[in-house]
């Protein structure tokens, strides 16, 4: 199956560095990781190591039988122009936060799937990223149901090694990722702390509150998510990945814009009261509008 990636950050290197092992996979990112990768091939190391060649390349190709997007949820209305000139059977969004298939479908003809990847990653330096943790893929119909089109990817990430689920209930399955990501994601990057530090303590309890309004809100838009599931996934991943540090936790160090507005913006954006996620998300946009214009623009 030829595969793009499009968003070579993190993520998008470790998913297609591992689908590299068995498919033709170009990496669609940015300077100088693509000419590196080109170069001398993309090296993988931590929780799994491996070195491979994919190919690497700032535009897009003209047709390929998938297109993976992971770039950042304010950045998908970009995928989506630059995909709309690749003639691809699916469009596979591996992203945080919500909405991001909504607006690929508008753009785009091809076939939408949703899904969620727990891997951890961290792309220390171009040609290289670290998985700092093993995962699944999920994916499905964003509405829910089944699709030749899932089960045919689903079978392709198999065959590349990546323990993949192929799902019938994506709503919940994505209300849950939130759940997770609004409990980890903000406090984190608030208290600057690694994730095993929501264990327990005040940090721990924002987390998990953060988490039951997700759930709750998820009940309201008729998705089947009681709090105690939502909070036993965090619990799971703050476990799992104890000694990561959250991918907005690295924007806030780095400067660079987040992704709050999309995970505890969007549960707070709904008629249920959820004060945790809009303190969580007024005080990170704060931030950005006093930090991230230094760096790049919001």
């Amino acid at each position: 199956m030829e595969i793009v990636v499009f968003g070579a950050g993190s993520l998008g290197s470790l998913i297609g560095g591992l689908l590299a092992r068995e498919h033709p996979v170009t990496l669609i990112g940015r300077e100088p990781h693509v000419r590196v990768v080109n170069e001398s091939g993309l090296t993988i190391t931590g929780a799994i190591e491996t070195d491979v060649t994919p190919g690497a390349r700032t535009t897009v190709p003209a047709e390929s039988d998938l297109a993976i997007v992971t770039v950042k949820t304010y950045d998908t209305p970009t995928a989506g122009a630059a995909l709309a000139d690749c003639d691809c059977e699916g469009v596979l969004s591996l992203q945080n936060g919500m909405g991001n298939e909504a607006t690929l479908s508008a753009a785009l003809s091809a076939g939408i799937l949703a899904g969620t990847a727990t891997y951890g990653a961290i792309q220390d330096e171009p040609g290289r990223v670290r998985c700092t943790g093993r995962g699944e893929v999920v994916l499905g119909p964003p509405e829910g149901g089944t699709s030749p089109l899932a089960h045919r990817i689903g079978g392709a990430f198999e065959a590349a090694g990546i323990e993949t689920t192929v799902a019938t209930d994506m709503p919940r399955q994505q209300w849950e990722k939130l759940a997770i990501n609004a409990g980890i994601n903000a406090t984190t990057a608030l208290a600057r702390v690694p994730n095993g530090e929501l264990t327990e303590g005040p940090s721990g309890n924002v987390a998990r509150r953060a988490a039951r309004e997700t759930a709750r809100v998820a009940r309201k838009k008729g998705v089947d998510l009681e709090d105690g599931a939502a909070v036993d996934a965090l619990e799971a991943v703050i476990e799992a990945t104890a000694d990561n540090e959250s991918s907005m936790y690295r924007d806030v160090e780095r400067g660079r814009r987040t992704e709050v507005a999309s995970i505890n913006g969007y549960v707070a954006d709904h008629d249920v009261k959820t004060p945790v996620n809009e303190t969580l998300a007024a005080l990170l946009e704060t931030w950005e509008r006093e930090n991230v214009g230094r760096n790049e623009p919001i």
